[in-house]
């Protein structure tokens, strides 16, 4: 572990209205830092629990000072007018986490093109504006750090079918974030990716993955939350331009156990997309 927290610091969030974004904020909040989350979700959605404006409490609840701002990271303009009150309220920004994505598995012939157009926009373009607006502020943060995401590019072709548009959109995300680690690293500001190995318990997956039995064989939302934390912890000049995955990373900084983030029995654990197995080398 760095010995690095983030009490004091300011992060900008997408999309951390619920689920993992939610778990990110509320690890940062319990240092003390200040998180500014836009999200669209500012009335409560019958499939969806949770808006931004229950976000922010809760993140003020476990230490932390928020700034809910409903928006949509496509809009560019939405995005610079939450950064600038980002800036306003608290001073700047020494984070930025693209947590916000879209997904849908459908494969060429069924995808609407207005689907696949959404994935890009949000996944693609949305990583890329929020990015783009947050690093001027931070180049003059402590410690800075962009967080994207989103998994290790794996080419073998199993994971084109049957969703080429889903991976295109999560690669993309990926290599914005690569290149932001090479177009910053003289500045000093880290840029990486982070994927969890396993299934993580959320609207999404038991929505779309395959329900209570898929949320049996998933990981907590913390398995991404503590990973994150110890990414964002790191000294920013050191720790930069890789695509990294939750459990690997919690095994880097002393996890031996990784069965106190289990979902369900923790026995047949599902493993994610573009990830081959569950655990790292060293647990299996």
């Amino acid at each position: 572990m760095s010995g690095l927290n983030l009490s004091g610091k300011t992060i900008f969030i997408s999309g951390a209205s619920r689920g993992i974004g939610l778990a990110i904020a509320l690890r940062a909040a319990r240092d003390g830092a200040n998180v500014a989350l836009i999200a669209k979700t500012a009335e409560p959605h019958p499939k969806l629990e949770g808006t931004v404006y229950t976000a922010a409490e809760a993140i003020e609840a476990a230490g932390g000072r928020a700034l809910p701002i409903v928006g949509d990271i496509r809009d560019e303009a939405q995005v610079e007018a939450a950064v600038a009150q980002t800036v306003e309220r608290f001073g700047g920004i020494d984070v930025c986490v693209n947590n916000a994505s879209a997904i849908n598995l459908a494969g060429i012939e069924q995808l609407e093109m207005k689907r696949y157009d959404l994935m890009q926009n949000i996944n693609v373009r949305g990583t890329f504006v929020v990015s783009k607006a947050c690093v001027p502020h931070l180049r003059r943060g402590t410690n800075p750090h962009v967080l994207t995401l989103s998994p290790p590019i794996n080419l073998d072709p199993r994971w084109l079918a049957p969703y080429t548009a889903y991976t295109i959109a999560k690669y993309g995300m990926t290599l914005v974030a690569l290149g932001l680690a090479e177009e910053l690293r003289e500045a000093g500001v880290a840029s990486n990716a982070l994927w969890p190995r396993t299934l993580v318990a959320t609207a999404a997956v038991q929505n779309l993955l395959g329900g209570d039995e898929a949320m049996r064989r998933a990981r907590t939302p913390d398995v991404y939350a503590d990973a994150a934390y110890e990414v964002l912890t790191q000294p920013s000049r050191e720790y930069t331009g890789q695509a990294l995955l939750c459990e690997d990373v919690l095994v880097a900084a002393g996890v031996t156990d990784l069965s106190r983030y289990s979902n369900g029995d923790g026995a047949d654990l599902g493993v994610d997309l573009f990830v081959d197995d569950a655990n790292p080398p060293s647990l299996r």
